[in-house]
């Protein structure tokens, strides 16, 4: 599998889209010589119905006439050659040039930071990634293939009446300017409404994705008829704009037939009376008449083209815009120490979101020297959660600062960071892949040994060893295979695994079982040992290893001190608690 890393994104948004999307100098020189091939031989045709008329009407023999039309088949035939010739190529750079920008998109939309996938959910981000791009692809191989092949076709058709006679030249030319400015005209209309259209379709992923995700809860707590009704809300606003879009491109259709007609109405008059002068033959107006008939074909796939072309152009500005997100969280260089506990120092640590003036963290002093570890204790929403983020540096403090190893986390390298200090959280993300892979996160293995090891460490060398395929088993993520308790103890593998300097367990243990629990209370010990640790957690009985307590309120630190100390306090908060919920102090 090959891997998308995260990236910091370039300034230049819409620069770098069109350099992903150009192909190399090779594929460019066949693509331009299947193009011309598919363009000039459709002209010389006509030349020879010219002469087929001419000659006929002049006499000419059997064999000689066979001849022409054995010409004119095999110059169709070669067109039609040239055209497979001109899609195969269009359409393999296209493909190979989007999947360049999938990627690029993919890597840029995992390198931006929390604040920005907050204000975006995933199947938003899905139509961006796969949607927009599809869009995109689609116009280029059909701005390869029908818009470029079609201009030149064009100009080669007016070159050539202008040739034969310039008074026909001039008004065939006139005709298609007026035309080619109706169609520009019409792309201005056009183009908003496709917007519009794909607006609403990333609205419906991400509602979609928003419910399918909840399905369980809101099934439990009788909210469907509520996802039905906002999922039809969606739809209709999808249906609106896309019978807009539709509406639009059919009045753009019927006009052309007209402008069309009218045309081919006027040569065909403009060649009758030349004829009438004598200066044209019979073949020469079959001619004029084949060469007004192809102009028809160039404007009928243009006009095919505009509904892709205004959904490549919505999803171009759509994949601009997000490229050109920059990530609130600017790298640092600076390394963490490659080995050993690391010390933990919040420095009068304020925080709030973005957008959001309220203060969730304010005045926070927390000192760890290495090895030792943290109880974070508080009612939900106190800020412990967000206080542990700030240690992994999911977020910016807005006031103070959080070191690790003596580094402040904005000067920290960021793969150093992920490398030195591990996370084990209550939602645990498992992925339809190998239990290796799940393991690893799709990085190079350490070895099966060490894997197995691994697993045998947190308790689940037992359930590995009766895998019908070992550590080859793929988990399937949504089938329920694997149970609550089985997922947090591979994530507390996956900890093990990275050998961190400081560990942060979010909840980490309250969705086991007692039974469970207290078999991975020795391997939570190991991870710990030598380790710094900061432990979130309801359950007051886990944190009867950690040497210091913090308890927080309302975004505050409300009590701070030695474990044991507070303990033997009868006057201590953290004293109260343990005692309400019946802890041994």
């Amino acid at each position: 599998m090959r891997s998308v890393d995260p990236e910091v994104p370039s300034s230049s948004a819409e620069p770098s889209v069109l350099r992903l999307l150009r192909p190399g100098p090779g594929a460019t020189a066949a693509l331009a010589a299947a193009i011309a091939a598919a363009t000039a031989l459709p002209l010389a045709m006509p030349q020879l119905t010219r002469r087929f008329v001419d000659d006929a009407a002049g006499g000419a023999g059997l064999r000689h006439l066979t001849l022409l039309a054995l010409g004119y088949l095999a110059l169709a035939v070669a067109g039609q050659a040239a055209r497979m010739a001109t899609a195969w190529l269009a359409g393999r750079l296209a493909w190979d040039g989007t999947n360049r920008l999938r990627e690029r998109l993919a890597g840029h939309a995992l390198g931006l930071d929390l604040s920005f996938h907050g204000r975006h959910t995933p199947g938003e981000l899905i139509e961006r990634v796969d949607g927009d791009v599809v869009a995109v692809a689609d116009f280029v191989v059909a701005f390869l293939l029908d818009v470029v092949a079609s201009v030149l076709l064009l100009s080669g058709v007016v070159v050539v009446v202008l040739a034969m006679d310039w008074r026909i030249g001039a008004v065939l030319l006139v005709y298609c300017l007026l035309v080619g400015y109706g169609m520009a005209r019409a792309q201005r209309l056009a183009v908003p409404s496709a917007a519009r259209s794909r607006a609403a379709s990333a609205t419906l992923f991400g509602t979609l994705e928003e419910r399918l995700a909840g399905a369980e809860d809101l099934r439990a707590n009788g909210a469907g008829e509520h996802t039905v009704r906002r999922f039809h809300q969606v739809s209709a606003a999808l249906f609106r704009a896309e019978h807009r879009d539709a509406r639009i491109g059919t009045m753009l259709l019927a006009g052309t037939s007209v402008a069309f007609a009218a045309g081919t109405a006027i040569m065909l008059s403009l060649a009758a009376w030349v004829m009438e002068t004598g200066a044209l033959t019979a073949g020469t107006a079959v001619l004029l008449f084949q060469y007004t008939l192809m102009v028809r074909a160039p404007f009928e796939r243009l006009i095919g083209q505009i509904r892709q072309y205004q959904a490549a152009l919505a999803g171009l500005a759509r994949i601009a815009a997000l490229l050109a997100e920059r990530p609130a969280l600017t790298p640092g260089t600076r390394p963490l120490p490659a080995a050993g506990a690391l010390a933990l120092r919040v420095e009068n640590v304020a925080f709030s979101y973005p957008d959001d003036d309220e203060q969730v963290l304010s005045g926070i002093d927390v000192t760890l020297a290495p090895g030792e570890t943290l109880g974070l204790v508080g009612r939900t929403g106190s800020g412990k959660t967000t206080l542990a983020r700030l240690v992994l540096r999911l977020h910016d403090p807005v006031e103070g600062a959080v070191r690790v190893g003596g580094v402040d986390l904005r000067a920290a390298d960021p793969r150093s960071l992920r490398a030195r200090v591990a996370v084990v959280t209550q939602d645990v993300q498992l992925f339809t892949a190998s239990v290796r892979d799940n393991l690893t996160l799709f990085r190079p293995s350490p070895g099966d040994a060490r894997l197995m090891e691994v697993l045998d460490e947190v308790g689940l060398g037992t359930w590995a060893a009766g895998l019908p395929d070992g550590l080859d088993t793929v988990l399937d993520a949504g089938s329920g295979s694997v149970s609550a308790g089985q997922a947090q103890l591979l994530a507390f593998a996956r900890a093990f695994l990275t050998d961190p300097g400081l560990v942060v367990l979010d909840e980490a243990s309250s969705r086991l079982d007692p039974a469970t629990e207290r078999r991975i209370e020795d391997g939570i010990g190991r991870l710990l040992d030598g380790r710094t640790g900061v432990i979130i957690a309801h359950r007051l009985s886990s944190l009867s290893r950690v040497d210091k307590i913090a308890v927080l309120d309302r975004g505050k630190i409300v009590e701070y001190g030695r474990r044991d100390e507070l303990a033997a306090d009868p006057d201590s908060r953290f004293g109260r608690l343990l005692d309400l919920a019946g802890v041994g102090r």
